[in-house]
């Protein structure tokens, strides 16, 4: 109810706003401000009344959808909106005395809607779908030399609902995966956000991707069902089974707290899978004891773990795994990534958030992820498919 209040104040102040700002000045500014204004509120109340309305599951693409949408409107519309009636209402209150507004404030509102729109917008439309593929070389100390030049793509928070309208831009990644030659393809989760629901039929898409040795895939905090605001623990026990059984389907090993070897040749390489769960700050690792047990004969153990926290709290100085492949920190879908400067605030929750790191012979890569979170936008914080080539150190 506190929110439906907002939106009609913030619809109905806003044309108070641009009324009392461009009509006097002039009407042609007056009226494309009204268009545009009418245009946005229109997405904005079709979206509101969509999803409030809506008596399906809560899992369903078309409602995830709706519902980041719906965030992307408040970020973009709803909140500069109330920017702008704040700073208005504020230079009227200003000239009380003697009648109008500061227009220099309104028009600072004015200008933050206009910045605030575009770089959502293009977030939205362009940055979400703005794949890169990052050739990564690791190198290994004592790597067999068999394993030189070894290719691994890895693939982390798909998160399908991003691709509900847009199956053919997820059809796109797996031909560049293809397109790689890869020698494995690793999964480190999240394939949905809420629930099973969510993979719709992207099973038959995600399966055509091919590798010479075979796809492993972990299961991320998500895909536990940890943010479905509906699920009892039967639901989330189920949801576990079925995410099991559809990432199965999209042609992936799953590693619930287990470990496979491949075979290359006379060498072995140990993959090993944990399971994540819960939520930030209290993730929960699964059993890494558990998970590498029987793997001391392998050549190369290559881990994969879905919170690259993990990393500094079970793996390095204390256990001999060489490569630790993470996702789950998105870079937070916004800040900067150039090759020379690389920043994002989820470097204040996740010291190693994105890129190679490194701590005596282990190594540690985190993927941005392909997919989006809560929010239908990525800033400057482009989606990644990662190319990993193995050299000798």
């Amino acid at each position: 109810m506190a929110f439906l209040l907002i939106l009609i104040l913030s619809e109905v102040l806003t044309l108070v706003v641009l009324r009392q700002h461009f009509y006097s000045k002039s009407r042609a500014k007056y009226f494309i401000s009204i268009v545009i204004h009418i245009v946005l509120s229109l997405w904005l109340w079709i979206l509101y009344v969509e999803i409030t309305t809506d008596e399906g599951f809560f899992d369903t693409p078309w409602h995830i959808w709706h519902m980041m949408n719906m965030t992307g409107m408040i970020c973009a519309v709803v909140f500069p909106r109330i920017i702008l009636i704040i700073l208005h209402f504020s230079g009227k209150l200003a000239r009380i005395k003697y009648g109008g507004h500061k227009r220099g404030l309104t028009n600072t509102g004015l200008t933050f809607m206009v910045i605030m729109l575009s770089i959502i917008g293009t977030g939205t439309f362009y940055g979400r779908f703005n794949f890169k593929t990052e050739n990564v070389t690791i190198r290994i100390k004592g790597l067999n030399e068999q394993l030189n030049g070894f290719r691994i793509v890895q693939l982390s928070d798909i998160h399908l609902s991003t691709f509900y309208h847009h199956s053919h831009l997820l059809q796109k990644v797996i031909e560049e995966v293809n397109s790689l030659k890869p020698d494995l393809i690793l999964n480190t989760g999240d394939f949905v956000s809420y629930g099973w629901r969510e993979f719709g039929r992207n099973d038959t898409i995600l399966n055509k991707a091919r590798s010479r040795y075979g796809n492993i895939a972990v299961m991320g905090n998500h895909d536990f069902g940890t943010y479905h605001p509906y699920f009892t623990e039967a639901d989330r026990d189920n949801n576990v089974s079925i995410m099991n059984q559809l990432i199965r389907s999209s042609g992936y090993k799953v590693l619930n707290d287990e470990n496979t070897t491949i075979n290359i040749g006379d060498i072995k390489i140990g993959l090993i899978g944990i399971i994540t769960m819960g939520r930030h700050p209290n993730i929960v690792h699964g059993d890494l004891d558990k998970a590498i047990n029987g793997l001391d004969s392998v050549d190369l153990k290559i881990l994969l773990s879905h919170d690259p926290n993990h990393w500094d709290l079970k793996v390095t100085r204390r256990t001999d795994i060489d490569i630790t492949l993470s996702g789950h920190t998105h870079g937070m879908q916004m800040g900067i990534y150039t090759k020379k400067f690389k920043w994002s605030p989820s470097k204040y929750f996740y010291p190693h958030w994105g890129g190679l790191f490194s701590e005596g012979d282990q190594k540690l890569y985190v993927n941005r992820g392909l997919g989006v979170l809560a929010i239908p936008f990525r800033i400057w914080m482009p989606p990644e498919i990662t190319l990993i080539t193995l050299n000798p150190e």
